[in-house]
């Protein structure tokens, strides 16, 4: 058996974008660049660092890396919650480079209303994609004051979807019965191993379209020019056509957005890193050996099960 040590608690690093660009300047020119033209590079970076004093404006820049879980909420809500702590609302400025394809409900929405608290507090939120945000990713996306996405950024796939393989036949056909016991009527809708009835298919799929009904409302609250009806299909979209179905607001890379800030601005990169554990220390290989030193305690049905298993895909919650 595997034994799982808690999280260590996170590290946030703060960096300030300008000193370490302003860096790379210094370095480049002092390389290639003649003495006047080094004269006039200190001149320049002298007139910024005025120029953003007198603005007094701050721009904090995080990262959100969505996997199905949205299990980087974890280390987005430190931030968040230190950012609400310390920056001054209404006058700074917080850009997300976001980067997710989506994954499940509960995990998203959690990752959204903490945008939410940015909103709500009354900053300026700006959401940059370089790669994508879909489904979830756009749930998230669409908090934003503005969405700035690249060129062939894939943004969109306002729809749900679950799936769930069902292994009743094989079970029936190995003389196995499986029972499900509940306590309301839809305790249980669909499942795996049990005869799924029309009626609680039924159920399934209008659980599946109130979720797509929330979902919908949602991107319509913060994006009231955006026609939800006609983008709530599930499809995505790129870069012209996303601008203009109005899904996003600029095309841009994230880059471009923050270097053109520089100047004007004070900006400071947030990141929180947390030491592995010992089982991520060892890697999903690892772990996979480990997990075959457990005694076989699976009767033969199960083993049965397991092989005529190995190219489906897993049941899941239903996904954004």
């Amino acid at each position: 058996m595997l034994f799982h040590t808690p999280k260590l608690p996170a590290e946030i690093r703060i960096s300030h974008l300008n000193a370490r660009v302003n860096e790379q300047r210094k370095k480049i020119a002092q390389t290639t660049a003649s003495k006047l033209e080094l004269l006039q590079l200190a001149q320049q970076l002298a007139k910024e660092g005025r120029a953003r004093k007198k603005n007094n404006q701050k721009i904090y820049v995080i990262d959100f890396k969505g996997d199905v879980q949205a299990s980087a909420v974890e280390n987005l809500r430190e931030e968040i919650t230190l950012i609400l702590a310390t920056a001054k609302a209404g006058k700074d400025r917080v850009v997300v480079r976001l980067e997710s394809p989506g994954g499940m409900v509960h995990g998203y929405g959690l990752a959204a209303a903490q945008l939410v608290r940015l909103r709500d507090a009354g900053f300026h939120l700006t959401i940059c994609v370089d790669k994508v945000a879909a489904s979830g990713g756009y749930m998230m996306a669409c908090i934003a004051n503005e969405i700035i996405t690249a060129p062939f950024a894939v943004v969109g796939s306002i729809g749900v979807v679950a799936q769930v393989p069902n292994f009743n036949r094989l079970l029936k056909e190995h003389n196995v019965d499986f029972e499900l016991y509940t306590a309301g009527e839809y305790k249980r809708t669909v499942t795996m191993f049990g005869e799924n009835t029309p009626e609680g298919k039924a159920k399934f799929e209008q659980e599946l379209q109130q979720t797509h009904a929330l979902f919908k409302h949602f991107v319509e609250k913060y994006r009231p020019k955006l026609n939800v009806e006609k983008v709530a299909t599930g499809e995505h979209w790129y870069g012209q056509d996303a601008l203009d179905l109005n899904l996003v607001d600029e095309l841009k890379t994230s880059d471009e957005y923050l270097l053109s800030a520089l100047p004007q601005h004070d900006v400071y990169v947030i990141s929180t890193r947390r030491k592995p554990t010992l089982g991520e220390k060892l890697g999903l290989q690892a772990a996979q050996m480990a997990d075959a030193l457990v005694p076989a305690v699976l009767n033969k049905v199960m083993d049965t099960l397991a092989k005529a298993s190995s190219n489906l895909v897993q049941m899941r919650d239903p996904e954004l």
